[in-house]
């Protein structure tokens, strides 16, 4: 059997509890489904010139940026540059970082076959880009990391209760090794319904847990995973301290060979906090998605790219490796990280 970056071919889940190797889907049994800056006039003033520039550059198929009024008063640029019949929008307070990034990770995804999501957020410079965000993808085994909120949070309402050894057990295996007899039993704990109040909670209203124990084809978004990632790495009301900084401790020890994805290009001193998952069906091939949080040394930001149509594990990893390090790229460059 052929491996790839510490993976086997033959066991899409990656995980130990599919011994079949017919995918990470997830189900009561054997883990498939078996059928399968100025005055406001000025600003005003840019914001109509930027449209006209907008309209030029999609029709050309190039980059543009034009400078909206922020919330604040203060100023923030969006750049867009176009991906086929998408486009790359990010807006940040660095107006170069917007047209940087927006072009950067346009030119990555033209380069690349099938079908791609990405978001990012970047709480250092202010920043946000997002291409596809509200599309939806099976999930695979990224919804690991949202099962894992939603036992959270149950313990939390269950008079802030401790994990048990069982359940601690089963978390670690799922999100440290993508095991999936894990996940299922963990899933059928919590029930869909309680992932469903964990993403009514958390605001992620593109997401639609998985029907019949099919947790697997979970059907998420990158907007609704960056979410996700703010949610873990930010104060809030879903999640305590205690609770997000356990999550980030296992995403944090993923096994080695797993650790692909996002994390591609990630500046060396930043603490990675990936989940990844992988499927591959009749219908649109390969699924390969990636979430990534990078934290510590001034670094506050995180990534989300989602992929199908891929005709290869690889050639998915390459397209989510691709968009990754060129945001990782242009981060850097700032100087703020």
């Amino acid at each position: 059997m052929r491996k790839s970056r510490g993976l086997t071919h033959t066991d899409p889940s990656g995980g130990s509890g599919t011994p079949d190797g017919r995918g990470d889907l997830g189900s009561p049994r054997d883990g498939i489904p078996h059928a399968s800056a100025g005055p406001r006039g000025r600003a005003r003033r840019l914001c109509r010139w930027g449209a006209l520039a907008l309209l030029v550059a999609v029709l050309a198929g190039g980059t543009t940026a034009g400078t909206l009024a922020a919330a604040d008063g203060a100023a923030a640029t969006t750049a867009h540059a176009r991906v086929g019949g998408s486009q790359v929008t990010c807006s940040s307070d660095d107006g170069g970082l917007a047209d940087r990034l927006s072009r950067r990770m346009a030119t990555a995804l033209r380069e690349r076959h099938g079908s791609t999501a990405v978001a990012l957020y970047d709480r250092s410079t202010d920043t946000s880009c997002t291409y596809r965000a509200h599309s939806r993808y099976d999930s695979a085994s990224v919804v690991k990391a949202t099962l894992l909120g939603a036992l959270l949070r149950q313990a939390e309402e269950d008079h802030h209760r401790k994990l048990t050894p069982v359940e601690k057990k089963r978390a670690t295996a799922m999100i440290t090794k993508s095991d999936n007899d894990s996940t299922t039993a963990l899933w059928r704990e919590v029930s869909r319904g309680g992932v469903q109040h964990f993403l009514d909670l958390a605001r992620m209203r593109d997401t639609e847990p998985g029907r019949h124990g099919y947790w697997g084809l979970t059907q998420i978004t990158a907007h609704d995973e960056v979410k996700l990632l703010k949610l873990l790495t930010s104060r809030n009301r879903v999640l305590d301290a205690k609770s997000r900084a356990y999550a980030l401790r296992l995403m944090n020890k993923v096994d080695d060979g797993q650790r692909w994805g996002t994390p591609a290009g990630a500046p060396k001193d930043a603490t990675v906090h990936v989940k990844n998952g992988w499927l591959s069906r009749a219908e649109h091939g390969w699924r390969v998605n990636s979430v990534g949080a990078f934290t510590g040394s001034g670094h506050d930001y995180g990534i989300a790219v989602l992929s199908q149509d891929n005709k290869t594990m690889d050639r998915g990893i390459e397209t989510v490796e691709a968009a990754s390090r060129a945001i990782h790229r242009e981060l850097a460059a700032t100087g703020t990280h």
